[in-house]
């Protein structure tokens, strides 16, 4: 039987639960680092990712001082160095290091707040406490966006990027955070201008998330943000497109004409299909050739039209190139795309199915296939 990658047990196994245990023991005396990676790996069979988060937490508090002020002094001075401040993008750090997370809010959401929030301000800095941020947010939302608008200035990048991405709308794997968008705005504006990818990449995908059901927030504050000139140019034209990515797939005017794509363009498109009969599994193959009267940049993307049970449809956007049309020429693209038949997301069902070709926004061509077994 092929052996699948599990994403639990790589991040949590009997090496890393060991420097776990070792980074206790020497940061506290009298833990002892055997017992804890014996109760934690017995437990880990039945749980899943998170899960083992969780139980790892209830056999590291096993040895923790019972009131809260002396365990989150114990858990400080546990912790490894923060991570390398010259690691400026995707520096996340180890999910082995998200414990001091889980126990500020299990035992310091109700009474001990502020102590709380001075524990998740040290252990971001070794991983990100984007997630235990939330339950703060939602139970003290005043002074927890008080303290925020202070870290938003702190000279730690992983502090400023924990303000963008813990307060994030739809973050990935985390609760709900109830906050209105005017109040996370006055943090984006601080952190827009960021010299850190790390953290301008949390700004765009927060701006990504608001754009999903306010599309107008996003795209003012980019307007604004582009005549301050507080940010890079380049930088901000990135974070444009990474935080448009959303409204362009679904042709938003607004967004198409902030990147400097019009709906008008005079565009002249045939697109073609490799058969007209493919299986699931199989790869469709996708040929278009384009035409402008003038010299004009495109956004080409294709949807694709799937059969669903009942007769229903369903749709779904995907990318195809970023280009610019010179007149009197051809601009010929194609993609093989996989129709996965094993995918966890989303079920292919044979039928009638259809590929239309979007450019900037505009639907400007389409052509059937049957999907079968």
């Amino acid at each position: 039987m092929e052996n699948r990658f599990s994403l639990k047990d790589h991040l949590f196994n009997a090496e890393t639960v060991g420097q776990l245990a070792a980074e206790y023991a020497a940061g506290m005396p009298g833990f002892d680092a055997a017992r804890f990676k014996a109760d934690a790996l017995a437990g880990f069979a039945e749980r899943e990712l998170l899960a083992r988060l969780d139980w790892m937490a209830d056999c590291l508090e096993r040895q923790l001082a019972p009131d809260f002020a002396t365990m989150a002094d114990q858990l400080e001075a546990a912790m490894p160095a923060p991570l390398d401040p010259s690691l400026r993008d995707d520096d996340f750090g180890h999910f082995i290091h998200a414990l001091p997370g889980i126990l500020a809010v299990r035992h310091g959401l109700e009474d001990h707040r502020d102590r709380a929030l001075e524990l998740l301000y040290r252990a971001t800095q070794r991983f990100s406490m984007e997630f235990y941020i939330r339950p703060f947010l939602n139970r003290w939302p005043e002074e927890t966006l008080a303290r925020l608008a202070i870290w938003a200035k702190d000279d730690n990048y992983h502090v400023r990027r924990l303000v963008s991405e813990g307060t994030r709308p739809r973050l990935p794997w985390a609760k709900a955070v109830q906050l209105e968008t005017a109040q996370r705005v006055p943090l984006l504006q601080e952190l827009y201008a960021d010299r850190t990818r790390f953290v301008t990449r949390s700004v765009a995908n927060h701006l990504n998330d608001i754009a999903k059901a306010e599309p107008e927030v996003v795209l003012d504050l980019l307007r604004d943000w582009s005549k301050t000139g507080a940010q890079e140019a380049k930088e901000l034209e990135w974070m444009t497109r990474h935080a448009l990515r959303v409204l362009v797939k679904q042709g938003h005017t607004g967004a198409l004409a902030l990147l400097g794509y019009r709906r008008d363009v005079p565009v002249t498109a045939d697109l073609s299909l490799g058969a007209e009969v493919v299986r699931i599994g199989e790869r469709l193959e996708i040929f278009c050739t384009l035409q402008a009267e003038t010299d004009v940049p495109v956004m080409v993307d294709y949807r694709i039209v799937f059969a669903r049970p009942g007769g229903n449809q369903a749709e779904k956007v995907f990318k195809l190139k970023a280009a610019r049309i010179t007149a009197g020429t051809q601009l010929v693209l194609s993609k093989r795309h996989l129709l996965k038949g094993n995918a966890t997301t989303f079920t292919l069902h044979p039928g009638a199915h259809a590929v239309v070709l979007q450019v900037n926004g505009v639907d400007v061509a389409r052509a059937g296939f049957d999907l079968v077994q």
